[in-house]
């Protein structure tokens, strides 16, 4: 007896499209390569005008190093050094700087998930150091470690996130002095992407680099990049032990750092854009030359942290224009200089998740995007001033994140031809969406937000009038529960898990807090 023929089915269909658009896909999108034009808003002169004001300060003026061996360090090389300050001619300066790479790739525990940085090539990174958290209740309250690694697992399956980062919370549950090895670990056991470091101290950081020793290698890690560390300034004009003893952990064993001046516009720096970039860029320049003195030809990163300060109450504010046109001017610098810049991004000082944090966050990322920025950092759950990391807003932000690199990477023409082919088969007055060319490319041909509401009043009320808030909470729970952990290599699992306890039996507690931005 013959089979019964099946009914010929189409394969796809509404159905089939529509399960299509709901399948999660937590892949990660490769590095970011920009193909869209920067912003400049000053020509060659103004570049130049800051650069020499730049000079003038570091060799007038000069920079506070509050630590004795970079001073000896200085003095070895020939830079005047008095007291604490050192005093830095342009000429060392600029052939220090000129051994930076300009380009370089972070080596992850996955390789496929290894990322470009400089020049064209950009990455995002989540939020870090925030001492609250809005929580999958949107519930203000102390993280726990729990926490910490409910966000790295978010971060590992957010396809537009290229880094776990590191203390993303603080976790309130561990003691502050033995708490860089747990965060440590988290990042590395939740996610196989590349993450960052902590520099809280000097000898923090030296157990972040015996971590990385074990988990990649030492005679790896010796000449490929695989975490970042971020050392900040005390602006105006000040570096400060504890930065300079962790740059030094992390430049010796040739793994990048952010050198991050941290400014508060019309606070510790001039009331004034452009003065305010001078002093920035003279911050961050004497910073990444001592990162060349540390160990020559060691990757380093043009770093800030940007904020202006409310003349009305001395609050840090985001996403106001200045901050937009200084990021636009020092990517100009960074350019000038031929070294890999570092941002933050979606900043917002709202206390929830409101369109006060909408619109901070997305005025910011914009500015970013075409400012040409490399290392992407605070790219999701930014809130209150940095004060808290906001779930739903992560699970926003890195939504936001896949459409700035969707539009980031310019407009595609590979199928030019083949969609101009459809105008003369549907004609005047007729419509595309049964078009074979539509029907072929309509989940790739637009962007379509999966948090945002875009269905008409009706069906969003009979669908239960839920807001972004809501949306984003259930997302994040949905994706906690799909998550796969990508286990660690047990023998190394197992090397870092003692590797903690002897450095947890060697470290007395302490209450002391280190807070790192």
């Amino acid at each position: 007896m013959l089979d019964t023929p099946r009914p010929r089915t189409r394969s796809g269909g509404r159905s089939a499209r529509r399960a299509a658009r709901s399948a999660p896909v937590f892949d990660m999108l490769p590095g970011l390569e920009r193909n869209i034009p920067v912003c400049e808003v000053m020509d060659g002169s103004q570049v130049e005008r800051i650069h020499n004001a730049s000079m003038d300060i570091l060799e007038n003026v000069g920079v506070q190093f509050r630590d004795p061996i970079a001073l000896e360090d200085w003095k070895r090389i020939g830079a005047k050094v008095v007291g604490e300050l050192v005093y830095l001619d342009r000429a060392l300066v600029m052939d220090l700087i000129s051994t930076i790479p300009a380009d370089f790739t972070y080596n992850a525990r996955d390789p496929k998930k290894n990322v470009r940085l400089g020049g064209k090539h950009s990455i995002f990174v989540p939020m870090t150091g925030a001492p609250f958290l809005r929580d999958l209740d949107d519930v203000r309250r102390n993280p726990t470690l729990d926490d910490l690694a409910m966000f790295h697992k978010l971060a590992h399956m957010s396809p537009a996130l290229h880094s776990s980062a590191h203390h993303i919370v603080e976790p309130y549950d561990h003691p502050i002095s033995q708490r860089h090895l747990q965060i440590t670990y988290s990042s590395m056991k939740y996610s196989d992407k590349t993450f960052m470091g902590m520099t809280t101290s000097p000898k923090n950081a030296e157990d972040v680099m015996d971590m990385c020793a074990i988990l990649f290698g030492q005679d790896f890690i010796e000449n490929n990049p695989v975490t970042t560390g971020n050392c900040n300034g005390n602006s105006p004009l000040v570096w400060d032990e504890t930065m300079l003893g962790a740059m030094r952990a992390f430049c010796k064993r040739n793994q990048p750092v952010l050198c991050s001046p941290f400014v508060l516009g019309g606070a510790n720096t001039p009331a004034s854009v452009a003065a305010s970039v001078a002093q920035l860029n003279a911050e961050a320049l004497s910073a990444l030359a001592y990162t060349q003195v540390i160990r020559r030809g060691a990757p380093a990163i043009y770093g800030h942290y940007l904020s202006t300060v409310s003349m009305k109450s001395g609050a840090p504010m985001a996403g106001t224009p200045e901050i937009s046109l200084m990021n636009f001017m020092i990517g100009q610098m960074a350019r000038f200089y031929d070294v890999p810049w570092r941002t933050s991004n979606t900043l917002g000082g709202a206390k929830t998740f409101d369109a006060q944090a909408g619109y901070e966050s997305a005025t910011t990322l914009s500015a970013v995007i075409h400012a040409g920025a490399n290392y992407i950092w605070h790219s999701a759950g930014w809130n209150e001033a940095g004060m808290h990391c906001s779930v739903a807003k992560f699970i926003v932000d890195t939504e936001q994140c896949a459409m700035a690199y969707r539009m980031a990477q310019g407009p595609n023409w590979d199928d030019f031809d083949a969609a101009l082919a459809a105008v003369p088969d549907v004609g005047p007055g007729g419509h595309y969406l049964g078009h074979q060319h539509t029907q072929d490319n309509f989940q790739t041909a637009f962007f379509m937000p999966e948090l945002f509401d875009n269905n008409s009043i009706e069906q969003w009320v009979a669908e239960g009038s839920v807001e972004i808030t809501e949306r984003a909470l259930n997302r994040a729970r949905k994706l906690l529960q799909d998550y796969e952990e990508p286990k660690l290599d047990i023998a190394k699992d197992e090397e870092l898990r003692d590797y903690i306890a002897r450095r947890e039996r060697e470290i007395p507690a302490s209450d002391e807090l280190n807070q790192e931005y």
